[in-house]
């Protein structure tokens, strides 16, 4: 057998690559990307205004913060908006079940991953909607949502909260509510945040501590949502 070494490997390999098929598979790749991006706007915009509920996928239903997904849910419901959650297990369950519980709207935002990813029970049938591609799936969530609750989770969880808070921090999206739920959970990350992104680096200014608050109930979760529409003298987007 034929040892190569590293460099030989390398020049085989695009030796082997065929670039006209893989130019061919990624046009071929945008019209499914469209068609998503199609499904989320049709769907969503018939909806009405709905709050964002973002959590970990691994958070169970005995844990406090389950509980309180689904309370904060429920109130929000109550007062006229839909729920939108990432659509599978955890604190994204939680929400659902509280939408539906109240026969509010529960909307799942599904995305097919190798584990822990399954639609929950709780979600409409007709408000399910399965995404191949994250970044689809984060525009539906930015596009039709009147504020952001976040509550612990992963790096999931993380993406789509900084993500959030860059698009309203560059005025890439209208500024709206993102509230972190559990203020011992988020305490290390925003005080890292403070010291040294803020203090010692200055990668961001003053006032960006601002575009988000912390709250450690439901119902303050609930609140933050309510007093920003009244404190703008605005309204969601009914």
């Amino acid at each position: 057998m034929i040892n190569l070494s590293d460099e030989e490997k390398i020049k085989q390999a695009f030796a082997n690559k065929r670039w006209p098929e893989v130019q061919s598979s990624n046009s071929w790749m945008t019209f499914k990307i469209m068609a998503e991006f199609v499904e989320g706007f049709e769907k969503l915009a018939r909806i009405g205004p709905c709050v964002s509920i973002f959590g970990s996928a691994r958070t169970k239903s005995t844990n406090k913060y389950y509980q309180m997904a689904s309370d904060v849910a429920k109130i929000l419901s109550k007062a006229g908006y839909g729920i939108i959650t990432g659509g599978g297990p955890g604190i994204m369950e939680a929400g659902n079940k509280g939408a539906k519980e109240v026969k509010g709207k529960s909307v799942g935002l599904n995305i097919q991953l190798p584990f822990e990813q399954y639609a929950n029970e709780y979600i409409d049938y007709d408000k399910l909607i399965n995404f191949d591609y994250f970044f689809v799936r984060k525009v539906m969530f930015m596009k039709y949502a009147q504020g952001f609750i976040v509550f612990p989770g992963g790096l999931g969880t993380l993406d789509e909260m900084f993500e959030a808070l860059t698009l309203v921090q560059t005025n890439k999206q209208a500024k709206f509510p993102i509230i972190l739920v559990g203020s011992s959970y988020w305490k290390g990350l925003l005080d890292w945040i403070r010291t040294t992104m803020l203090e010692e680096e200055m990668n961001i200014s003053p006032e960006d501590m601002d575009l988000f608050h912390v709250v450690d109930t439901a119902e303050e979760a609930a609140q933050g949502i309510f007093d920003f529409y009244t404190k703008y003298t605005i309204e969601p987007n009914f």
